[in-house]
């Protein structure tokens, strides 16, 4: 019975149309990766669209199954840290926060101060270190911030550092003023001095 169940996720992937787009030899290394990744239960689709994607830029079988395994592998280490009961998209962003620097410790640590879904919060962290700040700095303020800020207070914290390094600012001084300055009053989350952020003051019309 369990080969016949794995018979048929090999003959599903393989199957796939899209899948049909690559190259025989491509195609079969890919839907092994498929295979192997739908039967520790990380989701495929992300691999599938990763393939098709070199396809369409017109990479190499070779790249384009290097590529895959990455990705499976980056997926695996993502629910690691996360957890089994980590959603598709959460998964995407840990490989996206993992790629920019961040460690499966950060994450397993963003997972135990944050409630799910934590797509916003790695997202952030990731977008923050595509601006210039490094890995540590940018891992540091989102779990700074994760435990009471909401997914808008992160997102708005990211767009006011962009912000302060596009006017020149320096990335790691525009995140350390934005967030021990308690720009976003979040609270819960403390500055260099320790005291409590005051209550969110409403903006002005």
């Amino acid at each position: 019975m369990m080969l016949a169940a794995l018979l048929l996720v090999t003959q599903a992937a393989v199957q796939d149309p899209r899948l049909e787009r690559l190259d025989p030899d491509t195609r079969g290394a890919v839907a092994a990766v498929v295979d192997s990744a739908h039967g520790v239960g990380l989701p495929v689709e992300p691999i599938i669209q990763r393939a098709l994607e070199g396809a369409t830029k017109g990479a190499s079988g070779t790249r384009i199954v290097a590529a895959v395994r990455r990705l499976a592998a980056d997926l695996g280490t993502a629910r690691t840290a996360l957890g089994t009961s980590a959603a598709e998209a959460e998964l995407e962003a840990a490989v996206a926060a993992l790629r920019a620097g961040a460690t499966p410790d950060v994450l397993a640590n963003l997972r135990d101060v944050r409630r799910p879904p934590l797509t916003i919060a790695l997202s952030v962290l990731a977008d923050l270190v595509a601006s210039g700040v490094s890995a540590d700095s940018a891992a540091a303020a989102v779990l700074a911030l994760a435990p009471k800020a909401r997914d808008a207070d992160l997102v708005e914290f990211r767009r006011a550092v962009e912000r302060d390094i596009a006017l020149g600012a320096p990335p790691g001084a525009a995140t350390s003023v934005r967030l021990n300055a308690g720009a976003f009053d979040v609270p819960g989350v403390t500055n260099t001095q320790g005291n409590p952020n005051p209550p969110r003051r409403r903006s002005r019309p």
